[in-house]
């Protein structure tokens, strides 16, 4: 069986769980969790390596409508996160309706022409699953993944499925850091 290996944007929103993820997949804390929006000002990269993939996985600034020069610099640095990117973790929170802010991100995908995968994050926390149905169809609607699913990074939730998604997108790849 070949070797996969390729490196992974999470990307969405603030507070939508793109750290709490992060740490979930690489089965440690390396990315700092706070309901204060925010927190995550650069990128950081977290390593999942077996034997038979390397995915570097890498947390991103939330992106948002920027208030000053610094909500601009860390948009411009989760943005700019897309070069040199194989794959494209779009997490939004499962239990709000697609806005404007979801709107724009959507946007620098279609213009990155990055893969993306939707992962409706928070789905522990949605009680009416109609309106989950309808939050699902209204991202499909607006952007062609490649894949979707809903997960809970608190709980663990279909992260290993996450995981097998994530590993059919990549193609064959070198190991890029020590095990």
């Amino acid at each position: 069986m070949a070797f996969k290996s390729g490196f992974v944007a999470v990307i969405g929103k603030p507070n939508v769980g793109k750290s709490s993820l992060l740490n979930r997949l690489v089965g440690e804390k390396v990315s700092i969790i706070s309901p204060k929006a925010q927190t995550t000002r650069n990128r950081i990269q977290g390593i999942y390596t077996t034997e038979t993939e390397q995915i570097i996985f890498i947390d991103t600034p939330g992106i948002h409508k920027p208030k000053n020069e610094l909500g601009n610099v860390m948009n411009k640095f989760a943005i700019g996160s897309l070069d040199a990117i194989d794959l494209v973790l779009f997490v939004v929170d499962a239990s709000a309706k697609k806005g404007a802010g979801d709107d724009f991100i959507l946007e620098e995908l279609r213009k990155s022409k990055v893969p993306t995968i939707l992962v409706l994050n928070k789905v522990d926390l949605v009680e009416d699953k109609e309106k989950l149905k309808e939050n699902v169809d209204s991202y499909k609607e607006a952007f062609n993944f490649v894949g979707g699913l809903t997960i809970s990074a608190s709980n663990g939730h279909n992260i290993d499925l996450l995981i097998d998604k994530v590993k059919d997108q990549l193609d064959e790849g070198p190991m890029y850091y020590p095990e």
